[in-house]
């Protein structure tokens, strides 16, 4: 059996007295679109702070294509090709759109010390901008000032800056928060076309988009992963519609 691309083997990450992340263990396959759901304080974000290397574990192993990567800062696993968008936008809003995807380029080459106007003038840094921008459809906006895109634009713009780091895997908190109904139905066609080139995991509370899109679910409550598997078997859990789905296992009852 190949070894996964990402693989967490009881990893615990404690505040004060909470216990964020306890004993938690997944894996993650090459290619694979895998979802992480769980109520809130379930442990999500941090579990994806820890992945990235925002977060430290107290405890447990991180490997990431093939290594450990556990102690590793969080820009030496950019440069090995993770990279994260964040359920709260990070992007500089008095910027257009395609100086921050290529700034992202820029911290990714290694010179993230430089200043604006050098990610601007660079050619091979602005075509990266560009490049990415086209394959989130944001190419018409490229000149545009962050503070006046939508917000789902924002979030499509995210993906770029995601996309210009040159990524193995893609880490997604909740890129549907906030969105409406057209915009949602927009990301999810977005993911289903980048799910074919990178691996994906998504932490999402959208439901029908998860279900849509999902290789695998892992449930995570209080820190633990009490149910991993197909969307279907996730479905018919009775411990996770005790747990998490109740009413919405109504909703997204229909396939995926």
């Amino acid at each position: 059996m190949a070894e996964p691309l990402l693989g967490v083997e009881n990893l615990v990450r404690r505040f004060g007295g909470i216990t964020a992340t306890d004993n938690l263990s997944l894996e993650v396959a090459k290619g694979e679109l895998h979802a992480i759901i769980g109520p809130n304080g379930a442990g999500k974000t941090t579990l994806i702070s820890q992945l990235t290397g925002q977060l430290s574990p107290d405890s447990g192993t991180i490997r990431f294509a093939g290594r450990d990567v556990t102690r590793l800062p969080a820009w030496r696993r950019s440069a090995l090709g993770l990279a994260r968008s964040f359920q709260i936008t990070s992007l500089l809003p008095d910027f257009t759109a395609a100086d921050n995807v290529a700034l992202a380029a820029q911290a990714h080459d290694g010179h993230s010390f430089y200043f604006w106007g050098n990610a601007r003038k660079e050619k091979h840094l602005r075509e990266a901008a560009h490049a990415a921008l086209g394959r989130v459809g944001l190419g018409h906006r490229a000149d545009t000032v962050v503070s006046k895109l939508s917000h789902g634009e924002q979030r499509e713009l995210e993906l770029a800056v995601a996309l210009a780091t040159g990524p193995q895997l893609l880490l997604l908190d909740e890129p549907m928060a906030g969105l409406g109904v057209a915009e949602s139905a927009r990301m999810v066609q977005l993911l289903q076309e980048l799910r074919r080139e990178f691996t994906i995991v998504l932490v999402e509370h959208d439901m029908e988009a998860v279900f849509a899109l999902a290789d695998r679910i892992s449930v995570l409550v209080y820190g633990r992963v009490i149910a991993c598997g197909a969307p279907d078997a996730i479905r018919a859990n009775d411990e996770v519609k005790r747990a998490y789905l109740g009413e919405q296992h109504a909703v997204v009852g229909h396939g995926r």
